[in-house]
């Protein structure tokens, strides 16, 4: 059931990850002024890099989780990494499927943009690292168990 309900979180969190972060970026790219180096809008880039981080915020705690299936990581990674590896494989066939995905506009360039960067790349292999932790394959232990070492206290040290 663990793997079902992970399997599930992982398709949910992919579209989650991958629209997040182009638009963050994409906002944040409007916010400022590269030329003049300044920030033109300080609401937008300040809901751009809450956005953004939001989005390694969760990256992050299905990262560290040990009581996620490693479903809930491994099917955005596949995803992320199937998107770059197409990228590299025919770039044109690849950045044209953001134009047939809705919502269009600016979200298209975002999406676009962090694929072509190798950005995608990077979340999906920092996404696949937790898939090879055998404990996170098997089920969850007690917290009734035997300590590992019975004979070490901490009180005492001994």
């Amino acid at each position: 059931m663990r793997h079902a309900f992970g399997l599930l979180l992982g398709v949910l969190l992919t579209p989650a990850l991958l629209y997040g972060a182009a638009w963050g970026y994409v906002q944040a790219g409007q916010s400022f002024d590269g030329t003049g180096q300044l920030i033109t809008d300080r609401t937008r880039v300040y809901g751009a890099f809450a956005l953004l981080a939001a989005a390694g915020l969760v990256m992050g705690v299905v990262i560290v989780a040990r009581w996620a299936s490693p479903l809930v990581s491994l099917v955005p990674a596949l995803a992320l990494l199937g998107l770059s590896a197409g990228f590299l494989a025919d770039p044109g066939r690849v950045l044209d499927l953001p134009g047939r995905v809705p919502p269009a506009g600016d979200l298209d360039f975002g999406l676009r943009m962090l694929l072509g960067s190798g950005v995608y790349a990077l979340m999906g292999f920092a996404l696949l690292t937790p898939t090879w932790a055998p404990r996170r394959w098997g089920r969850p232990r007690d917290h009734d168990e035997e300590p590992a070492f019975p004979e070490y206290s901490p009180v005492t040290g001994r």
